[in-house]
């Protein structure tokens, strides 16, 4: 199939990541497309790697004024050149045959305007990158929506890995600088008509967060963004967006049980202080299902028990991102890159 792709990749104070993607993309077995990286206004910038792949990529460098990433990507997008646009996160690496499996795919479903594809983790991710993709990726965090699926064609692609057609991207209007701006996009594309699909086969390496502290932030965001995403698109929240608050206050109460339970008998002495450990019990057998789901994927101990840590930190960061912005409404008034830094 005859497209020529536009990688567009906003990137903000990331140098070290823009060269490792730069360098998957120099190893693709299609060299049909170009790529434009965009400088949102970086106070460390990435020109100096850029021009080290000038001769083994058809390159493009641009530097603007910070305006978050949504902004970054549409001012990409209008100095692309391509049929498709590709949007990734500045912290992926691209497999070898990323490019030519996107064109099969394609070529395979001419009606498609719209692809997102899987993120997983590559061997050498540190233990807690493995962790922290284990946390977004396991059907008992995030119930499977970033990839594992089974109704392809209601798939929402994500702006970390995701391909749009010229004709679609023009028609629905790009991104909007908000929250959720990526996901905003994908209920555009649905609601004009255009039909969008997860090619599984389409993954990337996403090194994500590696400081604990801003995975957290990150996902609290992402629950911030889902209430003003079921704002703007009524209908769009689903269940599965509502188990994390749900895990939340299932948890604290389990918790404040036990401790209540635990003060009364040892207060009035009417039964044993073991009880209160039976309030604990779902917990149990819930942080012992993350820990056997890891150590069966990434066949390590370390990494398991770290994935305790981080399915916590994803479904209390959205958890309670989404609490707070259901009783707060702050976040509506914030700018978008002041939430994600």
């Amino acid at each position: 199939m005859n497209i020529f792709f536009s990688i567009v990749i906003p990137v903000y104070n990331r140098p070290d990541e823009v060269a490792e993607l730069l360098e998957s993309l120099s190893k693709q077995t299609d060299k049909g497309f170009e790529v434009l990286v965009i400088e949102d206004g970086s106070s460390v910038p990435c020109e100096e790697i850029c021009k080290q792949y000038e001769k083994q990529l058809d390159l493009h460098y641009y530097f603007k004024p910070n305006s978050g990433r949504s902004e970054t990507r549409n001012y990409g997008i209008a100095r692309a050149t391509g049929d498709w646009f590709i949007i990734y996160d500045s912290d992926v690496i691209v497999p070898p045959q990323y490019i030519a499996t996107v064109r099969a795919e394609l070529a395979k479903q001419p009606e498609v305007n719209c692809y997102g594809g899987p993120d997983a983790a590559d061997s050498s991710f540190s233990d807690v990158q493995k962790a922290i993709n284990y946390s977004m990726t396991s059907i008992m965090t995030t119930g499977g929506i970033r990839g594992a699926t089974k109704n392809k064609k209601k798939f929402s692609p994500r702006s970390f890995n995701m391909g749009i057609s010229r004709k679609c991207f023009e028609t629905v209007g790009g991104y909007k600088n908000m929250i959720g701006e990526d996901i905003d996009l994908s209920i555009r594309i649905q609601q004009a008509g255009f039909k969008t699909t997860l090619i599984s086969e389409a993954y990337v390496y996403h090194k994500r967060r590696v400081d604990l502290k801003k995975f957290f932030r990150q996902v609290n965001t992402f629950g911030k963004g889902r209430v003003l995403l079921g704002e703007l698109h009524p209908g769009s929240t689903k269940l599965v967006h509502l188990l994390p608050a749900a895990f939340v206050l299932g948890n604290s109460a389990l918790v404040l049980a036990a401790i209540a339970l635990l003060v009364i008998s040892l207060v009035t002495k009417a039964f044993s202080p073991w009880w209160a450990l039976l309030c604990l019990a779902p917990i149990a057998l819930y942080v012992l299902g993350i820990f056997t789901e890891s150590l069966i994927k990434n066949k390590s101990l370390k990494i398991a028990f770290l994935s305790i840590a981080t399915a916590y930190m994803q479904l209390f960061g959205y958890g309670t991102g989404f609490l707070g912005e259901c009783l707060t409404h702050k976040a509506r008034k914030a700018k978008q890159e002041e939430l994600y830094k």
